[in-house]
């Protein structure tokens, strides 16, 4: 590598109770590049960039910026500095506006009164530069996942950074977003300045990088230039063991229908008409683009949303699903998109989150719950799925993404439910964790429970699913079998109305 550095992070070591998260690790980002940082979850990635960030002090190490020593006493240090991240968890005030979270604690002021013309302006400029569509006057909480994480880039550019770690930037996105993301990395490229991006993505990575170090178990296992490894290369050297298959084989054939869903429409519009039949034992998965109405038929389905009309049959036999408690008594149980916006209680323990849906389960007497038997069923989630902590009673907000998403998984298959709604179950996971989600599924599949999962990344559909229901600006286009379809049907379908006005025009 050449011996100029915007950043240099040197033999840092970040020590917590019971582990030792960083382990001498050194990282050095060439001005104008994207230097990619891979690593199974656990591995360290986000601890590194919180260091960098002042979050976490080092026990060890040095941080050299621009030439300087450096030690952060927090993100707003770092930001003066011109160092920012776009985390993979979304922080941002949603009953703010979009404008007021970009600008949030730098708002520009005349007299003693906020400048709202100024900030409308200066926000609408950004956008512009960087094609991102989005009313800076609106909500937060009115935007779709995939808008709330172009604004929180366009945030991080705003600081004018030098270097700009994104964690997961594209877990939200689709194919289209991506392009667009990857459209402006390289416009900062020419600027010069440094990417450092965490993801998951082989695919992502051998397109975007010019460096990739990979981390396991909180040490430096590489670092190389993107065309001096291969795909096979980089995942042998996160998981430590060679992964030939990344899609476990299916080998179970669905039974009867156990779900009808016939016309279903929400009460928004947000998607209508859409008509389905769920197997016993078939993963079903959802395709379409951002915005086509899969996240919120899943929504319907479990009560979070309101219907307008259709009806919903579990076993022959219509139910009423119109909330998430009568959808839990049906045998429904959810796992949704943003796990640390309305998956997790991430100050509360393991323990705690794996039990909160099924509480009755382990009462003592009316008010008392049995601590033996909470632990004993704890340990056993723990056991089966291969949770990564250091004790049931460790915050679950200490943990890594793939090990709170299988902690949230854990807590649903406590409620024993026999329809398993699934909203981006892998996302921001690693791919030896990936695997273990998908044999989970596929273990829950061959004891005749059904799942429905929406996905953003196509191979994966169309690696774990059965069939496949594509979506289009809220339309169903077409239901396609997996072992059949490919990923140019898939997107034929998801673009089929996609020129139409709205979901109930």
């Amino acid at each position: 590598m050449p011996e100029s550095y915007i950043l240099e992070m040197n033999h840092i070591t970040k020590t917590f109770p019971g582990v030792k998260a960083l382990d001498d690790i050194t990282l050095k980002v060439v001005p104008g590049t994207v230097h990619s940082l891979m690593g199974e979850n656990g591995a360290g990635k986000s601890t590194l960039m919180n260091c960098l960030l002042g979050i976490y002090a080092l026990d060890q190490g040095e941080i050299i910026f621009d030439g300087q020593k450096v030690n952060f006493k927090g993100p707003a240090d770092a930001l003066r500095s011109h160092i920012s991240m776009v985390h993979q968890e979304l922080n941002q005030v949603l009953d703010r506006s979009v404008m007021e979270n970009i600008w949030l604690g730098r708002f520009p002021m005349k007299g003693i009164l906020v400048d709202e013309q100024q900030m409308y302006q200066d926000t609408k400029k950004i956008f512009d530069e960087l094609d991102i569509h989005v009313d800076p006057k609106v909500k937060s909480g009115a935007l779709q996942v995939a808008d709330r994480q172009m604004v929180e880039i366009a945030k991080a550019i705003s600081y004018d950074a030098k270097v700009i770690a994104m964690d997961e930037p594209t877990s939200s996105l689709t194919e289209n977003e991506v392009a667009h993301l990857f459209r402006i990395i390289n416009m900062l490229k020419k600027r010069g300045v440094s990417i450092i991006y965490i993801s998951h993505k082989m695919e992502e990575i051998m397109k975007i990088s010019d460096y990739v170090t990979v981390m396991r178990d909180g040490q430096l296992v590489a670092t190389r230039k993107k065309n001096e490894i291969t795909t096979d290369e980089i995942i042998r050297l996160m998981v430590g063991r060679e992964l030939k298959e990344r899609y476990p084989k299916r080998e179970i054939t669905p039974g009867d229908i156990v779900l009808e869903v016939k016309n279903l429409t929400a009460q928004g519009a947000e998607f209508r008409d859409v008509s389905i039949d769920l197997h016993k034992g078939e993963i079903l998965g959802i395709a379409g683009l951002v915005g086509a109405g899969r996240t919120e038929f899943l929504e319907t389905l479990f009560g979070i949303r309101e219907k307008k009309s259709g009806t919903v049959l579990l076993n022959g036999s219509e139910i009423d699903n119109s909330t998430p408690q009568k959808a839990r008594k049906n045998g429904f149980a959810m796992l949704t998109e943003e796990r640390r916006y309305n998956g997790i209680f991430a100050d509360l323990s393991v323990s705690f989150n794996s039990i909160i849906a099924s509480l009755d389960q382990y009462k003592k007497n009316v008010i008392l719950l049995s601590d033996r038997k909470i632990k004993k069923t704890v340990d056993r989630t723990v056991s089966d799925l291969n949770i990564k902590t250091p004790n049931n009673q460790s915050p679950i907000g200490n943990l890594s993404g793939g090990n709170q998403q299988k902690v949230i998984l854990g807590r649903w298959l406590l409620t024993e439910p026999n329809i398993l709604l699934l909203d981006e179950p892998t996302r921001g996971i690693d791919v030896g964790a990936k695997y273990e989600i998908y044999q989970i599924m596929n273990r829950l599949a061959a004891e005749g429970k059904s799942i429905i999962m929406v996905s953003s990344e196509m191979p994966e559909l169309l690696g774990v699913c059965d069939r496949i229901m594509v979506m289009s600006n809220g339309r169903q286009a077409g239901i396609l079998n997996a072992k059949e379809a490919n990923q140019v049907m898939l997107m034929e379908a998801s673009a089929k109305y996609v020129s139409e006005g709205g979901a109930a025009s």
